[in-house]
């Protein structure tokens, strides 16, 4: 599940899929809309959902992948995640196939993916958040790949003159989700053992991007080893959770979390950052489900 258009192809590209959008090393307009460049026919492996969502897939020997560029924020996030999910359930109960691993993954041709089946069952073995993301300074540094170990949403609660309260400590639900410490540890150990060493820990969703120095600082001390900053992470995990399946959040670092300079931006880098961890991923996390931890 990505954000927009360029980093589900950088996705795509890195699992051996062709791209929707051109050359990588120069991606355009990175907040093109979701699906904008997702035109290909169902039969040729992309599936239309409900809201003008497509989803990609990506099939390779020993694993499937659904490609889904979901919108930017939280909320689109989570939304877009949900249909996806509730659409596959109801395939799989109409599927005398098992379910499929990896990122977002499914089984049987993709017009199985149908609307009108009901929602019932597991359909994944997993679901990642991946795109770029601002990257926590020197944590984090430029063209970094960052494995979430937590899912943290760092704007989801009430300022007070007191300071800043959770939405656990305002009792109305939760703000993180932990990702499986052995699924985390072992896509990190696969990144290493390609050669691009990943950091991991906390990936903050926020829903206004910070653009000061006094932000990211108040980030930074409210959550301790913040990795990298992003926006759609929590949404995703939240509808996974919904269904009873694992989530991991990958990110290539573009820019420093801190003062707005688009200037130091090095999304081009970032892009290609993330193909390339997902070239290694393709050929190991997701070649075995039975090794995902639930």
């Amino acid at each position: 599940m990505t954000a927009v258009a360029a980093e589900a192809d950088s996705v795509a590209t890195g699992l051996g899929h062709p791209a929707n959008s051109g050359d990588l090393a120069n991606p355009g307009d990175p907040a093109r809309p979701a699906g904008s460049a997702d035109t290909a026919d169902p039969a040729e492996g992309a599936v239309r959902l409900p809201g003008g969502l497509v989803v990609r897939r990506h099939t390779a020997p020993g694993f499937t992948v659904d490609i889904l560029a979901a919108g930017v924020g939280p909320a689109a996030a989570a939304a877009a995640t949900a249909t996806a999910l509730a659409v596959a359930s109801g395939s799989r109960s109409d599927s005398a196939s098992g379910p499929g691993p990896g990122s977002g993954s499914g089984s049987g041709s993709p017009d199985a993916l149908s609307p009108d089946a009901p929602a019932s069952g597991r359909p994944y073995d997993l679901v990642v958040s991946a795109g770029i993301a601002g990257g926590f300074a020197p944590r984090a540094p430029l063209g970094s790949v960052v494995v979430a170990d937590s899912v943290v949403a760092a704007d989801l609660g009430a300022q007070t003159p007191d300071g800043y309260l959770a939405v656990e400590e305002l009792g109305f639900g939760r703000s993180t989700h932990p990702v499986a410490p052995a699924l985390a540890a072992r896509i990190a150990r696969a990144l290493a053992d390609g050669g691009r060493p990943a950091v991991v820990g906390p990936v903050l969703t926020v829903s206004t991007v910070t653009g000061t120095a006094a932000r990211a600082a108040e980030l930074a001390g409210r959550h301790p080893g913040a990795a990298a900053e992003a926006m759609e992470g929590f949404g995703v995990a939240e509808a996974a959770a919904a269904y009873g399946v694992p989530v991991a959040e990958i990110r290539a670092v573009s820019n420093a979390v801190g003062p707005r300079d688009r200037a130091a931006w090095r999304i081009g880098e970032a892009l290609a950052a993330l193909r390339d961890a997902f070239r290694l991923l393709g050929s190991t996390v997701f070649v075995d489900p039975e090794g995902i931890p639930q």
